[in-house]
């Protein structure tokens, strides 16, 4: 649902309106930002001060002799706050006029939406997912989505609704979708709910990695220091277990029991958030202990979520669907919302809607950049709904106004790193195709088997599939997802080259000027170089060029003359097509030169040596008359340059006609 009004500023022609509002905006940010909440222990109430502090919530016991005066303050400030909204400066709506977001700040990294509230700051409304999660018959929801697509400000939004700690906040939503509804004015506040992430888990070893999810779960529970005087018997026990020396037992328990402490204190069932779940598998992954985290989290997860009847709602985020066999093998009534799932379809990242009405407001609307800020970051598609952008980047060009590759460059990226550089396929014909602007076909599988990624070309696939950075067409092919995803695979490449210093640069000056001398030394080199990295082999009876060197060599040059050279290969498409083919994106530009190259291995039973290696390859050129489709692109023949590899191990030939 899409709700709207239009927002105006009282404003007269000296600008008074928008000058009072930097005043009260000024005010507001001087005066405390939290809230009192009362809790009774032992039968007596104390008031508590709660605010929110680097996303954790935080309390302090308020003595009598403060409390009216930060009572007022409270006050003062909601009083501030609905006078500023009434200037027409405060627009969180999910759709907004231009002359409101010229006046907001976009927030870099702010991921707890009530300091995007009391803020002020930039923030496209999504609570009508609220409402969506809560009327849907499913107890426990997982919901995969890539990094940095909003998933831990949807459930600190989640959480800042119903959680008891946020009781009477609901300055936090008025104005948004789900006020709209009136019903959900008396939920808000009032469940107990239980919020953490795992996003931090990372480590070394599963050793590591234990320590610090005891120190999350020891953190979690220090927020209910309160409750130990309400316990007694086993879970007084239990309570009183949750230390650093806790055994794998209790640890698996933990959040089974404190949502069993808090129900029966409350009187009611408890909410369950649990955020980026499955970085400690990937990390568990990544290091090669995958089973033993297993053991810990299997059960931690399901003893959470499973036959819980304390449990009133589950909401789990994640990038991947983990197979239900390795991780959820006993949630049999978990609803998995993968990004093929059409459910939830806007609720993370930006429409292209709001993402144009945003480029508008900061005088960024132009058809052209648009165009540019499309091409960069669109391309995403959850549950069949296309048109969706990357909300971190966005969020970054509207603050520095440049292209760049904001969202690959963010940490937590070294399991697609690794699966682009560590295994077999970096240097095949399906990146390479990806990267030239095709397509692959996989089989998609909305499970990942992490134990198969290493072994298995399409769970690789569909693991990229999954992390965003491939996408579905029309005709169930995967293709790279936008230009930013394109640039950072480009930028691996680069990497792939490191060794062989500035050799490979050189090697194609040489190509554009013809010298054949010159490239056969720096081709040398970089093979030497990069053995390492692309397999060139040393079995000459094969008589086929190695597929990962040449792969990696086609990428290379992708690299190097893409600003303005179109690269083709058509080394797996059969008989009567070249190798490699370059040709200018422009020839106005000045740029008039085509390149032709044929790759072939010495074969001692045909050819005495590597130069007629290197002619037998010539001929092939001009026997099949490749020439003819950079004829008919209008480049001259006379600007038509020819070279024929030759191969024999580690030897490499080069020469042009």
């Amino acid at each position: 649902m899409v709700w709207e009004y239009e927002v105006r500023m009282r404003s007269d022609e000296d600008g008074s309106a928008v000058r009072r509002s930097e005043r009260l905006q000024a005010r507001i940010a001087e005066l405390p930002s939290g809230y009192i909440s009362r809790k009774t222990i032992s039968g007596k109430v104390y008031p508590y001060y709660q605010w929110t502090e680097n996303g954790k919530l935080k309390s302090r016991y308020v003595k009598k002799d403060e409390l009216a005066s930060l009572e007022e303050q409270i006050q003062q400030r909601k009083e501030l706050q609905a006078e500023l909204r009434s200037l027409g400066t405060i627009g969180r709506l999910s759709t907004y006029k231009a002359a409101f977001y010229m006046k907001q700040k976009v927030p870099v990294g702010i991921q707890e939406f009530d300091r995007l509230i009391e803020r002020d700051l930039f923030y496209i409304d999504k609570t009508d997912f609220i409402r969506e999660w809560w009327e849907s018959e499913t107890q426990v929801t997982l919901i995969t989505r890539p990094r940095r697509f909003g998933k831990t400000l949807t459930l600190s939004m989640v959480n800042c609704f119903f959680s008891r700690e946020y009781a009477g906040r609901s300055d936090l939503f008025e104005g948004l979708s789900i006020w709209t509804h009136t019903k959900y004015h008396e939920l808000q506040g009032t469940y107990p709910v239980v919020y953490l992430s795992f996003a931090g888990i990372k480590g070394r070893d599963v050793d590591e990695m234990k320590r610090m999810v005891r120190q999350l779960v020891i953190e979690l529970y220090s927020q209910y220091e309160w409750l130990e005087e309400h316990l007694q018997g086993r879970m007084l026990e239990f309570f009183r277990q949750v230390t650093y020396g806790m055994s794998d037992d209790t640890l698996q328990f933990s959040l089974h029991h404190l949502t069993r402490m808090l129900s029966d204190y409350y009187g009611k069932r408890v909410i369950v958030l649990l955020d980026e779940y499955d970085v400690p598998m990937q990390e568990a992954w990544l290091g090669g202990f995958w089973g033993d985290m297993m053991d810990l989290m299997r059960p931690f997860l399901n003893l959470t979520f499973k036959n819980n009847r304390c449990l009133e709602k589950g909401l789990i985020t994640g990038i991947t669907r983990i197979s239900r066999e390795s991780l959820f093998s006993d949630l049999n009534h978990l609803d998995v919302i993968s990004t093929l799932t059409p459910k939830y379809q806007t609720a993370f990242g930006f429409t292209e809607e709001e993402v144009f009405r945003a480029l508008e407001a900061q005088q960024l609307g132009s058809a052209e950049m648009k165009q540019q800020v499309k091409d960069w970051y669109d391309g995403f598609c959850f549950g069949g709904v296309s048109g969706i952008y990357n909300p971190w980047s966005i969020i970054q060009f509207l603050n520095k106004r440049t292209f760049d590759r904001y969202w690959v460059n963010t940490s937590s990226n070294a399991l697609v790193r690794r699966l682009l550089a560590g295994t077999d396929l970096p240097a095949g014909p399906q990146l390479e195709n990806l990267l030239l602007g095709g397509s692959i076909r996989a089989e998609v599988q909305e499970d990942i088997v992490y134990q198969n990624i290493d072994g298995d070309e399409n769970t690789v696939w569909n693991f990229l599939l999954a992390c965003g950075y491939l996408k579905m067409d029309g005709q169930n092919r995967m293709t790279v997802t936008n230009r930013e995803v394109r640039e950072m695979m480009l930028g691996l490449i680069r990497g792939w080259f490191a060794p062989a210093g500035n050799n490979y640069s050189a090697f194609i000056r040489a190509m554009l000027a013809g010298d054949s001398e010159a490239m056969t030394h720096y081709m040398n080199e970089i093979a030497l170089r990069t053995f390492s990295t692309f397999d060139v082999g040393e079995k000459p009876s094969a008589f086929t060029v190695p597929e990962r060197f040449y792969h990696g060599f086609v990428l290379g040059l992708l690299v190097e003359l893409e600003a303005d050279y179109q690269i083709r290969s058509n080394r797996e498409s059969g008989f009567r097509r070249y190798d490699v083919m370059i040709l200018p994106k422009n020839l106005a530009s000045g740029k008039k030169d085509g390149y032709i190259m044929e790759f072939k291995v010495y074969n001692p039973s045909r050819e005495k040596n590597l130069e007629e290696t290197c002619e037998a390859a010539l001929e092939q050129i001009h026997e099949r008359r490749y020439a003819e489709e950079l004829t008919a692109q209008g480049i001259e023949e006379k600007h038509i340059h020819n070279y024929g590899f030759a191969f024999a191990g580690k030897q490499v030939l080069v020469k042009a006609d």
